[in-house]
């Protein structure tokens, strides 16, 4: 065989392992996927199906009942008071959290020297691992006694809403878990959203500065619109946990099945919470409307990441790969 041949030769073969390495891993990709559909179908009919014998035996209506007897004969409960407190709290700890961990992840990524960033960074990264049980502590013994000033400056000027009135009992309440969620779901949401930050073409920086952007209008013009899916992801990602975050709740929350006009008075429940607090004592049929309104619960997170993957369909512009 001449020279010439052999490195032909060679060059198939070469070709030939590249192509049995490339369906090796596409055969694994594929089958990851579909490994982790069936699961979560699995998970949805489990719940289904035992949700299905505890709404067959409720006495009360499921979606509006503001009532949790799940172990009486006959059982009654609903999921009005959970879906109200799971949502607010989530809504008031987006809220809250979403603009500041914006605005530290550009100053961790556009304006901080590079020690100062690297301090930062390892910093946001050590908060996204505490374990939220001591986030619950910190809450319950430091945050909900701290909280009295604060709920009667905001009844002094916004009082008059019924939103933010307060009536002197203990800072149990709506407002002050998703704070302590707002909290907790920061790190998460600035480390994601600084990595996503630089990723940004340098050239699209460099061109804006050519034509003479301040530093700020970079960030607007460029910055921001290519890290505007990201951005949403990272947000999705942390209102995922704040939908499901039960132990720092279940510590700060004082639960009670009432749904109160001010967001400052003690009270309220959410899924997480009321499953923790409930599953112990539950019989069977109280652990089958548990598992109910878990099914709810996992509903909610899929239709809120679903409704995350349409809002990023639609400003594929702004993607990495159309940048």
């Amino acid at each position: 065989m001449t020279p010439s041949a052999q490195r032909n030769e060679e060059r198939r073969a070469d070709r030939n392992a590249e192509r049995l390495g490339d369906r090796v891993f596409s055969g694994l990709s594929r089958g990851s996927g579909i490994a982790l559909l069936a699961i979560m179908a699995a998970i949805a009919v489990f719940l289904a199906i035992r949700a299905v014998v505890a709404i067959s035996r409720n006495e009360g209506n499921f979606l509006t009942t503001f009532q949790w007897d799940a172990n009486a004969d006959p059982p009654v409960f609903g999921i009005a008071v959970l879906l109200f407190g799971t949502v607010v709290s989530s809504v008031i700890a987006m809220v809250l959290a979403v603009p500041v961990a914006i605005g530290i992840a550009l100053f961790i990524s556009h304006y901080a020297p590079r020690r100062v960033a690297a301090t930062f960074s390892y910093l946001v990264d050590l908060l996204a691992a505490v374990p939220s049980i001591i986030y619950g502590l910190w809450g319950a013994l430091y945050l909900v006694p701290h909280m009295t000033g604060l709920y009667e400056w905001l009844d002094q000027f916004f009082g008059w809403t019924g939103i933010f009135a307060y009536d002197g009992t203990p800072a149990r309440s709506l407002m002050t878990v998703g704070i302590l969620l707002a909290v907790m779901i920061l790190p998460i949401i600035t480390s994601v959203t600084r990595e996503v930050f630089r990723q940004t073409p340098k050239g699209h920086q460099e061109a804006a500065l050519a034509l003479g952007a301040t530093r700020w209008e970079v960030i607007r013009m460029t910055v921001l619109p290519f890290s505007r899916s990201g951005v949403i992801s990272a947000s999705m990602l942390g209102l995922g946990r704040a939908l499901g975050e039960t132990m720092a709740v279940a510590t700060v929350l004082s639960p009670s099945f009432l749904i109160n006009a001010s967001l400052l008075e003690s009270g309220g429940a959410t899924f997480a919470q009321n499953i923790a607090s409930q599953f112990k004592e539950a019989g069977s049929m109280g652990r089958d409307a548990l598992i109910a309104s878990g099914l709810v619960l996992f509903l909610l997170t899929l239709l809120v990441n679903g409704a995350a993957r349409l809002i990023i369909a639609r400003r594929k512009e702004y993607s990495g790969t159309a940048a």
